[in-house]
């Protein structure tokens, strides 16, 4: 699966997130989203990433999904089942 994201990072929070089987169709949709975002100034970063599963994708990518708190708890639990 193909995810594109649109990521505000100044307010660390998540703005677009879709799903594609398509790599190039996905591709196309950045492309057009970051020419629109330059086009209005807008300061987002915008990513392809292809993982297995949503699930995969935040386990890898959690600053994506989750808050600095919550991504510090989860490395916490890692670190204490290692």
């Amino acid at each position: 699966m193909i995810f594109l994201i649109e990521y505000n990072r100044s307010k660390g929070s998540l703005v677009t997130f879709k799903r594609f089987k398509n790599k190039e169709i996905a591709q196309k949709k950045r492309l057009a989203l970051e020419l629109d975002l330059n086009k209005r100034n807008v300061a987002h970063e915008v990513v392809i990433l292809e993982a297995e599963s949503q699930s995969d994708l935040e386990k890898t990518h959690q600053r994506y999904f989750f808050s600095q708190n919550k991504i510090s708890a989860n490395i916490k639990k890692y670190i204490k089942q290692s």
